[in-house]
């Protein structure tokens, strides 16, 4: 058996680039938490708090500035807070060349503000017209973000149950640590875009997480399992750093090419799809890139390093 990759002479740089990766996103949390009125760690958006959505069609390009005279005269108006997005559309059926996206807090159907807020907006664009309105309501809100803790932790607790019958409990914790540092990672990353670019997750953000939970966990299985099979046949030839090596360059062809695949497509999907997706499809480009990352460098050198001080502590045989 023959190895060409490294890892385990390399390991405490591959842990140190992973400290280097989470940590930027780890403070950004913190400091969400912190600063955020929801005290939540990445900025939601109305699935979870609640709120209204209006979306004007107009049939010009909307630059920067102008978005900034609306959000002001929305304040100026009263309007609390208003999260204010551009939406190009690219389709050749329509005359509508953008369309002006206006979060703000629940609207119930019998106040005004829905006619205030668009007697403002055609105050900046006589050819608005509004063409959606979305609300969601305060409870309704609450019930969701409730719900999808629920289905993340029962996601976690069924791959934990499951890994720990299936493989020893190193490896099964190993796993479960890379997915802790690919969810951190991806949350810590939305937590720095809501930062610096106000950017709030939805209800799809939950399953874009899922998704990348169930992708790393099983592109580590497989690595896991060639060590175990490689363990049976070269255990008292080889070293177990050596059976590790060998194993990830075994399956080192097969995961990179399962994840280009996918990021070509999530690619297309990210350019050329619709705006609203748009946010579901990087947190998905980021899962797959770094639970690749994790299966190869970040687990594996976990298992190794447990194993040497496991032989390390082991009582010697006379």
């Amino acid at each position: 058996m023959k190895f060409k990759l490294d890892i385990v002479k390399n390991r405490f740089i591959f842990l140190a680039l992973s400290a280097v990766l989470l940590t930027p996103g780890i403070l950004a949390m913190i400091y969400s938490t912190i600063t955020y009125p929801t005290h939540t760690p990445i900025k939601v958006g109305i699935d979870y708090t609640g709120g209204t959505t209006l979306q004007y069609g107009v049939k010009e390009d909307i630059t920067n500035n102008k978005l900034a005279t609306v959000r002001t005269n929305l304040e100026k108006g009263g309007i609390e807070n208003p999260y204010l997005q551009i939406i190009h559309v690219n389709s050749q059926d329509t005359e509508l060349k953008s369309i002006l996206s206006i979060r703000t807090k629940f609207i119930d159907e019998k106040s005004n503000e829905q006619d205030q807020i668009s007697s403002i907006v055609a105050k900046d664009f006589s050819d608005s017209e509004l063409v959606q309105v979305t609300s969601v309501g305060p409870t309704l809100g609450s019930e969701l973000f409730k719900n999808s803790l629920i289905a993340l932790s029962l996601a976690l607790l069924g791959i934990i149950a499951y890994l720990t019958f299936r493989f020893q409990f190193d490896y099964a914790l190993a796993a479960i640590l890379g997915l802790v540092h690919d969810t951190l990672f991806v949350i810590g990353v939305f937590s720095i875009l809501g930062l610096v670019y106000n950017v709030q997750v939805d209800a799809l953000f939950v399953t874009a997480i899922l998704t990348v939970i169930g992708f790393s966990v099983h592109d580590t299985i497989v690595v896991f399992d060639r060590v175990r099979e490689n363990l049976k046949y070269y255990g008292k030839k080889m070293s177990f750093g050596e059976i590790m090596n060998s194993s990830i360059n075994q399956t080192l062809a097969r995961s990179i090419n399962t994840s280009v695949t996918t990021l070509i497509t999530l690619a297309a999907l990210y350019f050329l799809g619709g705006v609203t997706t748009r946010d579901f499809v990087l947190a998905m480009i980021l899962g797959i890139f770094i639970g690749t990352y994790s299966s190869i460098f970040f687990c594996s050198t976990l298992v190794d390093i447990w194993e040497d001080k496991k032989n390390s502590t082991a009582p010697a045989v006379s």
